[in-house]
């Protein structure tokens, strides 16, 4: 099938609109009896199961689902806008599945061998070829009405647990859709209210999508399919092969974007912020891999801490504003999403499926993405922490999953930023998935308040500037130059004494032997410097070496670099790459392990605090007690 963008016409969709009619108002299916009872044993809840086996029996239902929406308010003979919405949805979405079968069918050889088989019926390895090619395309047809629902069904409610998967069957496209129709109207049945209507189907949606993925190996003849892109204009609706849908439809990115000559100080983060905007660019749809994982120091995870009004969220802005930018000029779909603690719900399991569906949206390797979790430590749990909510714990869980789990695949299409205050408090874990850390101190120097003074004051006055030259101390290269030689020091008291101690003991380090006796060093003092933290720290040095600004010409448009193909744009990075040096090597391991022995020395100090604070109140309570006491008020 011919991997290029594919659009539906009406005409297509609107010559099954009778059968999608009928299908939603009346249909025979045959169900599979478990063998349970219908009727729970008294006082159990449990259903009597027999002992004979049933398995293969089955009988027929009539299924109505115009009939199965309308009752669920059974008091008004109008239906509702809800109610009218999701049988309107479940019939385009019907007429849309069987316009998409067709699609399949004339992309492969379904089309000519049901032209064969009308003449004359199909005999051998063609009709054993046919039969393959019509469950391949009632397969296509099932995924395609789920992936209609998710998209196209708007609902947030409360969560819903008791969705079963469809009775599919794949004889052909309308005998999976007729699956689906019942069991999209047994989902349904089970709704209390109109307001619980969407929120089922959305789950059903989910259910099924998910049972057609687990069976995807039994079907020959999907190959075809699998590079598909389908696209609806007037639905807002797409299809890429098998990837599962969003879930929600994309809505155009409204934020308030920041300039790079608007943040004062932060330069390391800055720049770095800088470097992945451009380096999420080099991404290629069609190999789906980004040169710069290939080469390495590709940035797919970061976790940004600092103290409040530091300019973190500024730099969420900047970061987002300029992949938003690129991505205009190039054509590209762009993806930004935050999640915060206003998605951490009070149901079981409902926190992680919203923690998991945020990650989805931003990972989809069809556009390139940028997700963002402020306030890490109020979101995401330590494991430790008792006083935590089990949607907090599930959060975490889901996360680690994510960013660093058995499962997960880097393609360079986006990236994951964790911001906090207090980072310390950040389950050990899943900081250490973080593979860079950014250190938001804000403006430091006397240049820099100047300059950040002078930003917001504005113009509207005619104070002179006086002796300073503005901005002067925000050149990036000059700053970013600054900010990395100082950390060819410690900076951090903890490092700074093994630092010292190993000087002292080897001298400056001139040998890889030298730099694994100082990480080990670094192991020895601070227990959290673990393998996961040496990857990190390779990874940094990697990023370094790869520390190339591609020049701003191959942004402006997109023949210049942007639309090139994969190993041609690989080939323009590589010409740019240099070797590492140990400098840099002794930069990133102090970068990295300061922030390690920031965040222990924070926690320490946190616990210490609370430990003098509870002796505090222990010694304030014995002497209240020796006053009441000594009056003669204490029984």
């Amino acid at each position: 099938m011919d991997a290029g963008l594919t659009t539906l016409s009406e005409k297509d969709i609107e010559k099954h609109r009778a059968t999608a009619q009928s299908m939603i108002t009346r249909i025979i299916v045959l169900e599979g009896d478990g063998g349970g009872s219908q009727t729970a044993l008294a006082g159990t809840g449990r259903r009597f199961v027999s002992t004979v086996s049933t398995g293969s029996v089955r009988r027929t239902k009539e299924v109505e689902l115009a009939k199965t929406v309308a009752s669920v308010r059974p008091g008004d003979q109008l239906m509702s806008i809800p109610q009218h919405t999701l049988l309107f949805r479940a019939r385009r979405g019907l007429e849309v599945s069987l316009a998409i079968g067709d699609v399949f069918a004339q992309g492969s050889d379904l089309e000519s061998l049901q032209s064969k088989n009308m003449q004359s019926p199909l005999q051998g390895e063609e009709a054993a070829r046919y039969k393959k090619l019509l469950s391949a395309a009632a397969y296509v047809a099932a995924f395609a009405f789920g992936s209609y629902l998710l998209q196209l069904v708007d609902g947030e409610g409360e969560p819903v647990n008791d969705t079963e998967e469809p009775d599919f069957l794949f004889d052909t496209a309308q005998d999976a859709l007729k699956s689906m129709v019942a069991g999209l109207d047994r989902a349904v049945a089970g709704a209390k209210d109109e307001s619980e209507i969407a929120s089922r189907a959305r789950a059903f949606a989910r259910v099924a999508i998910e049972g057609l993925l687990a069976r995807k190996g039994r079907f020959d003849g999907l190959g075809a399919f699998e590079d598909a892109h389908i696209r609806l204009d007037s639905d807002d609706f797409t299809l890429d092969g098998f990837d599962v849908a969003p879930g929600q439809k994309r809505k155009p990115l409204s934020m308030s974007f920041k300039k790079p000559n608007e943040i004062v100080g932060n330069h390391i983060a800055k720049y770095q912020a800088m470097r992945l905007a451009k380096m999420l660019m080099a991404y290629d749809f069609d190999r789906q891999m980004n040169p710069f994982v290939e080469l390495g120091g590709f940035l797919f995870t970061f976790i940004g801490d600092g103290a409040p009004g530091t300019g973190k969220t500024m730099l969420i802005q900047m970061t987002a504003g300029l992949i938003n930018e690129y991505c205009q000029v190039a054509g590209y779909p762009f993806h930004y999403e935050n999640f915060g603690v206003d998605q951490i719900s009070s149901y079981q399991g409902k926190s992680g499926q919203n923690c998991k569906q945020f990650v989805n949206n931003v990972i989809n390797p069809r556009a390139i993405g940028f997700g963002t979790v402020d306030d890490i430590d109020q979101v995401a749990a330590k494991r430790s922490d008792d006083r935590a909510s089990a949607g907090q714990q599930e959060i975490t869980g889901v996360l680690m999953e994510s960013f660093q789990g058995a499962s997960t695949v880097v393609r360079g299409n986006c990236s994951f930023g964790m911001f906090s205050n207090y980072p310390e408090n950040v389950d050990d874990a899943l900081r250490q998935r973080a593979g860079a850390r950014w250190l938001v101190d804000g403006p430091q120097t006397r240049d820099d308040y100047i300059d950040i003074f002078v930003l917001l004051a504005g113009k509207n006055h005619k104070i002179p500037l006086g002796q300073h030259d503005l901005l002067e101390a925000q050149v990036i290269q000059k700053a970013i130059n600054t900010a990395y030689e100082e950390h060819s020091r410690p900076q951090e008291e903890g490092l700074k004494k093994v630092y010292e101690r190993y000087l002292d003991q080897f001298g400056e380090p001139r040998t890889m032997a030298d730099v694994g006796t100082y990480l080990h060093m670094i192991k020895e003092a601070e227990p959290r410097f673990t393998g996961r933290a040496i990857k990190n720290v390779t990874d940094a040095i990697k990023m370094r070496a790869m520390d190339i600004d591609l020049p701003d010409v191959w942004f402006e448009t997109p023949e210049a670099f942007m639309h090139k193909p994969y190993e041609e744009k690989k080939a323009m990075i590589e010409e740019l790459r240099k070797p590492f040096s140990m400098a840099m090597v002794m930069q990133e391991i102090n970068r990295y392990a300061d922030s390690e022995f920031r965040y222990s020395d924070r926690s320490d100090d946190a616990a210490v605090s609370k430990m003098i604070r509870d002796a505090r109140l222990r010694e304030r309570a014995v002497r209240e007690m020796e006053a009441m006491k000594a009056k003669g008020a204490w029984e």
